[in-house]
């Protein structure tokens, strides 16, 4: 591969977009979370250090591993547990729930059991879910206008006219008149930039019954459920087909190591994947894992300026941040709805998985995307008994049909 191919627009603006998304969307969470636990300064910018140092080893590796986009993240629905469940705990606690739940997380992969489930869940249920955690980021994108009318409106005419003259470009190309607009309205505040490195800070664990059971096994819990399980559906949504086990192995391996750093929890990626796997990164699918080294590198960066990270993002009109999140998601949402809904006989399963999924419903603090897959299965489950009886019959009037 020729260094050119590594520094393709399409590849580097994809992987900065996954981290914009990803940190924008839910970095003050986890500063909570910190914060429940009575972490210092030094320690809540150890926590991002450790985070970003944990995605930039697993974006890489994994992505270089299986020449396909594997991105990986924090667990989101962690961090909002943590929030509250750290309560009253202090960080050697923390640290040894972060280790437990990264153990478990550890030996589910490689027991292969995470991989099982997997093979159980149909395409189009798959891309359904997928369809129902991206649709309102796409809704986003056009309900800015709203607010910032000139700076999306902008943004809108840019993107679609790139995807006529230059696909390719057409995300880099919109995100960069977004800046440039941004930044000559005055609206980008970049005064109170602090760019002191982050430091790790090792924190010894401790261990109880009532903190590991309480909070450490439902870290776990919604961690596999609310995000590896989204994020292979995104992998296998797109066409990719690396093994689960691996991939959720390593994530747990990589927090056993980081976890002392302040990494509490590793996983697949599932929106911010999304962005990096759309035919704007890259008409070959089998270039865009470049996109994905890309998002580590970004990663690594936020993670040894993590005391900078705030504010650099708070730096963005959040305006911004939706509308080319929603735009660099537009083609993924397309290809899911057109996947989910491809075939007649499991549509009303796709729609029920895609509707319960957008619903952003949450019960047992496990999120839409579990309970998307879950109602869809039961209904697809349903179908597919109503099939087979409805052959038996036929066989029973006809022995020539045969049961499938």
């Amino acid at each position: 591969m020729s260094i050119a191919q590594w520094f393709q627009p399409s590849h580097i603006a994809a992987g900065f977009v996954t981290v914009l998304v990803g940190y924008s969307s839910s970095v003050a969470i986890v500063f909570q979370a910190a914060l429940a636990a009575g972490a210092t300064d030094a320690e809540l910018n150890s926590w991002m250090w450790a985070l970003g140092v944990g995605m930039m080893l697993t974006c890489v590796a994994l992505s270089i591993r299986y020449r396909q986009p594997i991105l990986t993240a924090w667990s989101t629905p962690g961090a909002a547990l943590l929030a509250t469940g750290l309560a009253g705990l202090d960080m050697n606690h923390a640290v040894g729930i972060f280790l437990f739940a990264s153990a478990l997380t550890t030996i589910s992969g490689l027991t292969g059991g995470f991989q099982k489930i997997m093979d159980w869940v149909p395409r189009h249920l798959a891309a359904a879910m997928l369809a129902g955690i991206l649709v309102n980021f796409g809704m986003d994108a056009f309900a800015s206008i709203q607010t910032e009318w000139a700076l999306v409106s902008l943004m809108l005419i840019v993107f679609f006219i790139a995807r006529i003259v230059m696909p390719r470009y057409s995300v880099p190309a919109t995100l960069a008149v977004g800046i440039v607009w941004v930044g000559l309205h005055g609206m980008l505040t970049l005064s109170a930039l602090d760019w002191t490195p982050a430091s790790p800070v090792l924190v010894a664990p401790a261990f109880s019954i009532s903190s590991l059971l309480g909070t450490g096994l439902p870290l776990f819990l919604v961690t596999m459920t609310s995000q590896n399980i989204p994020g292979l559906a995104v992998l296998r949504a797109n066409g990719y087909d690396a093994p689960a086990s691996p991939l959720i192995t390593w994530t747990g391996i990589t927090g056993l190591i980081l976890a002392p750093f302040g990494g509490f929890a590793y996983n697949l990626a599932a929106i911010t994947a999304a962005i990096c796997m759309g035919d704007e990164v890259d008409t070959d699918p089998g270039r865009r894992w470049i996109a994905g080294v890309w998002a580590g590198l970004f990663y690594l960066c936020t993670g040894i300026f993590g005391a900078t990270v705030v504010s650099i993002f708070i730096a963005f009109p959040v305006e911004l941040i939706a509308t080319i999140a929603g735009l660099a998601l537009l083609s993924t949402i397309s290809q899911s709805l057109a996947t989910a809904l491809s075939q007649p006989s499991g549509r009303d399963a796709a729609l029920v998985a895609f509707l319960t999924t957008a619903s952003g419903l949450s019960i047992m603090s496990i999120g839409s995307a579990f309970w998307g897959l879950f109602f869809g299965m039961i209904v697809h489950g349903l179908g597919r008994f109503s099939e087979q009886r409805a052959i038996r019959q036929a066989q029973q009037q006809n022995p020539r049909v045969q049961v499938k």
